[in-house]
């Protein structure tokens, strides 16, 4: 492999959950939306084979039709997204998903009625 060059690891990331907050549609300089929200995720999961009640909070991004896509969901609603992680930004280092597929839960369809 060439200097200067990694091989493409995997950083692929999904998770179900509603939409806890999410922040006002902006553009960027070069005119693409982007919206930053955060998820919250609940659920039971086995861990070295016990069942482990588990909640997290997870601090997101979409760009471009995905943010399009989230600027009218409302709190609450249940939805799943996927993308990589990466750090906030260069001094800050902890991780945010970059969501580049969203999916909303049916449910939300008959909450709705």
């Amino acid at each position: 492999m060439p200097l200067g060059e990694s091989p493409r690891l995997a950083n692929r990331t999904e998770l179900a959950g509603r939409l806890l907050e999410r922040g006002i549609l902006r553009y960027t300089p070069a005119g693409v939306p982007v919206i930053e929200f955060r998820v919250a995720h609940m659920s039971e999961q086995i861990e070295a084979a016990t069942s482990r009640h588990v909640e997290c909070e997870l601090a997101c991004v979409a760009l471009g039709p995905t943010a399009l896509l989230l600027k009218e969901a409302s709190p609450g609603t249940y939805l799943t997204v996927s993308g990589f992680l990466a750090a906030k930004s260069l001094k800050q280092k902890m991780p945010v998903l970059h969501v580049t597929m969203i999916e909303f839960a049916e449910e939300n369809l008959i909450k709705g009625f």
